[in-house]
């Protein structure tokens, strides 16, 4: 059995409403599926799964679900092919940069922002 091909990453976040605006606005996806507690984004070969924070207990028990003030638990990361100019089309869409660009040193380029739950999300160039 071969376990390489992710499918479908499920986000747990805070507000659904807010959650889904602030992806459609940053990343445009088309919605898949959407209810009031959900909202299936298609992301080229995977799909974003965002689910109220509530209904997360459901699916991670017996652990628990972290609050997010706990601080980044992860980082997701986009390949682009020029960070400074996504760096400006992001900005023109309302969203802070928590650092970059900063070229780093295992050959990318990269910067990061957070969603309104505190998801880290990463843009990172390769460069030569």
């Amino acid at each position: 059995m071969k376990l390489d091909a992710i499918e479908v990453i499920t986000l747990f976040v805070d507000d659904i409403d807010e959650a889904t605006s602030f992806y459609q606005t940053v990343f445009t996806p088309e919605i898949v599926y959407q209810d009031d507690v959900s909202a299936v984004l298609k992301f080229s070969g995977t799909m974003v799964n965002l689910l109220k924070s509530t209904e997360a207990p459901q699916l991670v028990a017996p652990s628990a679900v972290a609050q997010s003030s706990s601080g980044a638990r992860m980082l997701l990361t986009i390949k682009v092919d020029d960070t400074d100019a996504a760096c400006a089309e992001l900005r023109r869409r309302g969203v802070t940069l928590l650092n970059g660009p900063v070229d780093r040193p295992w050959g990318r380029r990269t910067a990061a922002f957070a969603d309104p739950s505190g998801h880290i999300w990463e843009i990172a160039q390769e460069i030569r």
